[in-house]
This record gives structure tokens, C-alpha cells and sequence, in this order.
């Protein structure tokens, strides 16, 4: 069962990583934070934003956008200016990168073994959650 995010900690997200986040991207998780997608190359499973509502909330959110945007920094070649939104399961991110106190619609893919991004999607809104 799919739980909504509200607004409150959406923004207490945001005071975290010190910038405002796309707004399709923003509705989407309010109406179901977290999820899943596919590309055509790949499945993805959406990040969702820290929930602490209440303990059910807290529990779902446990893997959420700020914790695994850490995790990634491990590996030496996460842009500084990122927030990790997905993973594929094999260790690539699908990423936002923050540009002054916001962070751009475009959605890119980063590549773990290169540290390469690639362009995925002009906004939020282009990929198609499942």
C-alpha cells in the first residue's frame, strides 16, 4: 500500500539537504513516496523521503534519499552537488543536482564504476512510476 508524504516532512527533507526540490517531483512523492519505475535498460526503486509521522512511516522510510545520497558518497565519485533518488539494484543512481538553493528538474543517471552522468529525463514527470 502505497503512503503519502506530507508536506511538513517534505520540507524538513529539504532543510536537510539545504535546497528545494523539483515540484513533479515533489507532488509525486506526497501522493506515493517511494516506488518503483522502469527505463529501457532498467528497473528502478524510488528512494523515499524520511517519514517520521509515526513508527509505520519511519520504518517504510528507513532507506531514504539522504541516507543512500551518503552511502553513495563511499564510493569516491558521487557528484558533491547530488541527491540519490533511485538505485537499480546493481549500484547506478538515478540523481538530481542541486544548483544554488534548488535542485534542477533534470533527472540524470550516475554510473558507480565511472562516476560518469548521463541525462535520463528533462523533468520528474517524464518517468513513468509503476
Amino acid at each position: 500500500m502505497p503512503f503519502d508524504l506530507p508536506e511538513e516532512q517534505l520540507a524538513r527533507a529539504e532543510s536537510e539537504l539545504g535546497a528545494r526540490l523539483p515540484s513533479d517531483y515533489r507532488e509525486a512523492m506526497k501522493i506515493d513516496n517511494g516506488g518503483e519505475a522502469s527505463t529501457q535498460e532498467e528497473d528502478w526503486e524510488f528512494y523515499p523521503i524520511r517519514d517520521t509521522s509515526d513508527r509505520k512511516r519511519l520504518s517504510r522510510t528507513c532507506n531514504h534519499i539522504i541516507k543512500e545520497t551518503e552511502s553513495c558518497r563511499g564510493f569516491g565519485n558521487f557528484p558533491d552537488n547530488a541527491v540519490a533518488i533511485a538505485g537499480n539494484g546493481l549500484g547506478d543512481q538515478m540523481v538530481l543536482l542541486r544548483e544554488g538553493e534548488s535542485f534542477r528538474d533534470t533527472v540524470y543517471l550516475w554510473l558507480h564504476e565511472t562516476g560518469e552522468l548521463q541525462e535520463l529525463a528533462a523533468s520528474f514527470s517524464e518517468i513513468e512510476k509503476l
